[in-house]
């Protein structure tokens, strides 16, 4: 899908704000937040969305966010983990899909994808469906040893590493993705959290 990744190259990174274990049997709503940026120097926009917090709706409102957006000319999608307000679980394979756009999954730690499905199976009667977009995923490739780990669909794995490295700014999470935990985390507890 992509050609040649300039160090500018178009990204949208998506998180999800901070909800309350309150909230989760209320099946209330947290904020999610995908910050479009050049690389990892220049923010060009912000966009957001409401997800219920252990619902089903993250993958709708990412594919909505992206498609009815001003911004045509992004290249990749960055998620900061496949779950978004709990459990509310995104199918990258729709995601990549229905945007046209390659998926590129970061996490900082190893999922136990064994006590995920163990918490799901205990909590949800759809567990089955949520199982199946944890393995849509793809492979768990690790980046930095015990420290960073990527899923990538639509992208190869050398094309995806150097997307990583280059819209990483001051952390090991690439900009995109950091900016949008601050804000998320900032609009529900008033104070943006470090990531």
């Amino acid at each position: 899908m992509i050609r040649k990744i300039k160090p500018q190259i178009r990204v949208i990174g998506f998180d999800d704000g901070t909800f309350s274990f309150k909230s989760k049997i209320k099946r209330d709503k947290t904020i999610l937040v995908g910050v479009i940026m050049k690389g990892s120097q220049d923010v060009v926009g912000v966009v957001t969305r409401w997800i219920e917090v252990d619902g089903r709706d993250a993958t709708e409102k990412m594919i909505e966010a992206i498609n009815s957006s001003r911004f045509k000319d992004l290249r990749i999608i960055m998620l900061k983990g496949i779950t978004y307000a709990g459990f509310n679980v995104v199918d990258v394979e729709e995601l990549s899909r229905e945007t046209r756009l390659p998926v590129i999954i970061v996490i900082r730690k190893r999922p136990d994808l064994q006590a995920m499905e163990k918490a799901l199976k205990k909590h949800f009667s759809d567990a089955e469906e949520r199982i199946s977009l944890l393995h849509k995923a793809g492979k768990i490739k690790e980046l930095i040893p015990g420290k960073l780990y990527y899923q990538a669909i639509g992208v190869s794995y050398d094309q995806t590493e150097e997307i990583i490295r280059l819209t990483q700014k001051s952390s090991l999470i690439p900009e995109p993705l950091r900016l949008a935990h601050m804000i998320a985390s900032a609009v529900m507890s008033g104070e943006s959290k470090k990531e």
